[in-house]
């Protein structure tokens, strides 16, 4: 857990995120309003249009503020969260209940940002252009692998969207679960590639609960003691989702690993001094409804909607929110106890090769799935092999890598 920026009123970013809880809240409910039903061909290429006439006064006074919203293969996603058991309610409050609880650059090149929700369970991630499009080709392959895997480690992504703002400027991102919880302090955090070249943070860089690499973790002579029997079951599904990965030609992922040590616990409170929410003041919110002008067809089914009462506030537009001081859950989401890697307080708890549980948790998945193996970075590889160590570095093929990130993490066990 990194300290963000708070996103208060007069911030470059606050308007932008009106935007995109805005468009998120409208084309998920229209969504979840209907009947389920099979997907088809379609429903992988589909994109609704929403354009947003609102005037307001709240932040720009007397002017009118456009905007358009697009929302990528909605039914898709609305069964990617059935099958990790997210609740469109319990979605829609913790993305658009209260606003968004901070703002953190990425710590990688990428130039992506992360916004987190305020109750720390979803993340808010910019993409590129490139990525955005990549990401769309995968996607079938990507749904099937999880309805395959339930328990599979790689991120999972509950919605991809796109923000247009006035003068043309296009913001695409998706929406994921947080890995870490919101209940824990995370003590220690690695991004481990398998790759060795310019894969170590520098003692002069590292500060309190930074993250920290791949040198980094074998320097420490670090490893994950999760047992024999875990270590078969994360093993297997490792492959399964290395595999995936290969055959969609992605490279440049990592696995995210969070160490909470039970013997600390909360004492640093590092969640609540790192992490700050935002509630704006009625005042701030009093906003006329917004009016959807225009949305494309593309969507089938009756009018059914929910009709309790969280499916009606989370719907609801101009809900208003009074000032308070927000607290994170003390309890983890509740569809995690019923997935392996994450049903131990969130994780899995370390374990002996007796079976004797030890005293720490680690927080682990695969990140970072957007990137593919193209012209750009064969031409990467090409120039960074020539100073040596071709088989070392981070831009190789989507088979070599895959086949060395395996064989780090099994030497991390």
């Amino acid at each position: 857990v990194v300290l963000g920026t708070p996103i208060r009123e007069g911030h470059a970013n606050y308007l932008l995120m009106y935007d995109m809880l805005t468009g998120i809240r409208v084309a998920v409910s229209r969504c979840n309003a209907k009947p389920n039903r099979q997907l088809d061909e379609a429903d992988f290429k589909a994109a609704h249009k929403l354009a947003f006439d609102v005037t307001g006064n709240e932040l720009l006074p007397k002017a009118t503020y456009d905007f358009k919203f697009k929302d990528y293969a909605p039914w898709v996603f609305r069964q990617i969260r059935e099958q990790f058991q997210v609740e469109a309610p319990e979605y829609l409050l913790s993305l658009t209940g209260k606003y968004i609880l901070s703002e953190l650059g990425s710590p990688g090149k990428s130039g992506s940002f992360f916004y987190y929700s305020q109750d720390y369970r979803f993340i808010i991630k910019t993409i590129s252009k490139a990525e955005h499009k990549f990401f769309r080709r995968i996607l079938r392959g990507y749904y099937e692998h999880i309805q395959a895997n339930p328990d599979t480690l790689i991120s999972r992504i509950f919605g991809l969207h796109r923000v247009k703002l006035p003068g043309g400027q296009k913001i695409r991102f998706v929406v994921m679960g947080n890995l870490f919880p919101a209940n824990k302090d995370i003590h220690e955090t690695y991004d481990l590639k398998g790759s060795t070249v310019g894969r170590r943070v520098k003692p002069e860089d590292i500060k309190p609960h930074s993250t920290l690499k791949d040198l980094n973790f074998l320097e420490a002579n670090r490893h994950l003691s999760i047992g024999s029997r875990k270590k078969e079951v994360f093993l297997d599904q490792l492959e399964r989702d290395v595999l995936f990965l290969q055959m969609s030609n992605v490279m440049d992922y990592s696995l995210l690993v969070g160490v909470h040590n039970l013997l600390i616990g909360n004492r640093e409170n590092i969640r609540d001094n790192n992490l700050v929410a935002f509630e704006p003041s009625p005042e701030t919110l009093l906003r006329r409804q917004p009016s959807t002008t225009r949305m494309s067809s593309g969507t089938r089914g009756g009018g059914r909607s929910r009709s309790t009462s969280r499916q009606r506030r989370a719907q609801g537009e101009g809900v208003e929110i009074e000032p308070s001081r927000a607290v994170l859950p003390d309890d983890m989401p509740p569809e995690k106890s019923n997935f392996y890697f994450y049903k131990e307080m969130g994780g899995m708890i370390a374990t002996q090769e007796s079976g004797e549980e030890g005293d720490e948790v680690y927080y682990l998945g695969i990140i970072d799935i957007f990137t593919e193996y193209n012209m750009a970075k064969k031409a990467e590889h090409f120039f960074k092999s020539l100073m040596g160590g071709s088989r070392t570095i981070s831009a190789v093929n989507s088979v070599s890598y895959g086949k060395r990130f395996v064989s780090f993490l099994e030497r991390c066990l």
